[in-house]
């Protein structure tokens, strides 16, 4: 597959961050497919404004690389929906799972992919979606096809190769989002807490005191987490697994996936504990602390 003829990818799904890395692809000259059957009106029109082009399964198998952007929850569910559509064709696609899975999950999605007799690549996403004249976040592509998706560099996405078999991209994607995400959970709890019980006003001055970097990130983290934390749950709980069940370590990500689906409800509900993060960050601004 020669970089000069592999221009076409389908994305699935066209999420939030998968029709944004779409509208970079279509920029850059790729011709980007997808799946929009049973879509909403919403998903339609961020489809059509990325570039996207519905298409059916058979066009979809005919890509030159399929790239799996889902919830973690539907990744594995996806790789063998692809694996059915393709097993049977002489073309076999790239298939990249780009998705936020642990190790495991991956690697059984490996092989469900190898089970079609077609290349799989181990993907991590790393960054916020990709914007109109902005960078684009980082893709870390492992295993033993990864370098044959460098296309992808040359279509606009900031490819990394890790010189590591299916699960090392992976591996990288569930350690900076443990750290990452697990930051914003434990800022966020402690803000909630602290605003609470009266605290929230000494814990910004002592903070901008001691960790001022801790205090500008979350400025930035509390009110961006909000209309994500639904997406975080199941992250948490790859996490979790990725550290294994008798890991010490692996219960705080179950603890902050339960964190993280309260707070998802409480954005849907009152929004109580939403308003007190959003009103810390909005005092940290205010006062440039």
């Amino acid at each position: 597959m020669s970089k000069m003829t592999s221009k076409t990818i389908a994305i699935l799904a066209p999420g939030a961050m998968g029709s944004a890395v779409a509208r970079r692809l279509s920029e850059n000259g790729a011709r980007v497919l997808t799946s929009l059957q049973g879509r909403s009106e919403a998903t339609l029109k961020r489809a059509v404004d990325a570039g996207m082009v519905g298409a059916k399964d058979d066009a979809i198998a005919e890509a030159d690389i399929i790239l799996s952007i889902v919830p973690p929850s539907e990744a594995v569910a996806l790789a063998e929906r692809l694996a059915a559509l393709i097993s049977t064709r002489a073309h076999k696609p790239i298939v990249v799972d780009c998705n936020a899975v642990n190790v495991e999950t991956v690697r059984r999605i490996g092989e469900i992919i190898a089970s079609a007799q077609a290349p799989f690549v181990d993907g991590g996403i790393i960054g916020f979606p990709p914007q109109p004249g902005g960078k684009s976040p980082a893709f870390y592509m492992s295993g033993e096809h990864a370098r044959d998706v460098m296309v992808l560099k040359d279509l606009g996405l900031d490819v990394r190769i890790i010189e590591g078999p299916v699960g090392a991209a992976s591996a990288l994607k569930m350690s900076y989002a443990g750290i990452v995400k697990g930051l914003a959970g434990i800022g966020s709890a402690m803000v909630i807490a602290a605003t609470k019980a009266g605290a929230a006003d000494a814990l910004r001055d002592e903070l901008a005191l001691s960790q001022p970097a801790i205090l500008a990130r979350l400025e930035v983290a509390l009110p961006d987490m909000i209309p994500k934390a639904y997406r975080w749950v199941a992250e948490m709980r790859e996490i979790s697994g990725f550290l294994g069940p008798d890991h010490p370590a692996s219960q705080i990500y179950e603890g902050f996936a339960r964190w993280f689906e309260h707070l998802a409800e409480d954005a849907k509900g009152e929004g109580a504990d939403a308003e007190l993060m959003r009103a810390f960050a909005a005092r940290v601004a205010q006062t440039g602390a």
